[in-house]
């Protein structure tokens, strides 16, 4: 699984909103500048996200947007899919977003692609964006530090 810029920057404005939650509007320009996103490429994220029910918006001189969900009814899972897609390794191991691959003829690589699938779905449908805000991870194993160790590099 590659996350794609597109998505990356979803989360960062998903986060962004998710600590302004209950604070009412808030202004695209805050956003972009904030979190550095392109304004232009911002703008297509958001429709994107509002189009699906995460945020909702409101135009003119005091519009903006908001989190239309608490940020604890949202997980990374369901931006990473609406984003970019499967979460499987290999398309043919994926349960929203099947394709035939050539891996196929394997069924022992396909067995390897699936505990890979399982793990990352399961990981990522428990970090909710209220987990990211309040600094804890839901379900969290392993260090908390992002720095690579012998068990988590690779």
């Amino acid at each position: 699984m590659k996350i794609s810029s597109k998505c990356e920057y979803a989360c960062l404005a998903l986060i962004y909103l998710a600590e302004h939650f209950g604070d009412g509007l808030v202004k695209i320009q805050s956003i972009a500048s904030t979190k550095k996103i392109p304004k232009k490429f911002l703008e297509q994220i958001l429709i994107v996200l509002k189009q699906r029910g995460y945020v909702k918006s409101k135009k003119g001189a005091s519009g903006g947007y908001r989190l239309a969900l608490p940020p604890d009814k949202i997980t990374l899972a369901e931006v990473i899919r609406l984003m970019d897609g499967a979460l499987a390794p290999v398309e043919s191991v994926s349960k929203y977003f099947y394709e035939p691959t050539p891996i196929e003829q394997e069924e022992r690589l396909l067995g390897v692609f699936r505990e890979i699938r399982d793990y990352v779905a399961a990981r990522l449908e428990r970090i909710t964006f209220r987990d990211l805000i309040s600094g804890g991870r839901s379900g969290e194993s392993g260090p908390r530090s992002g720095k690579k160790t012998a068990r988590s590099s690779g």
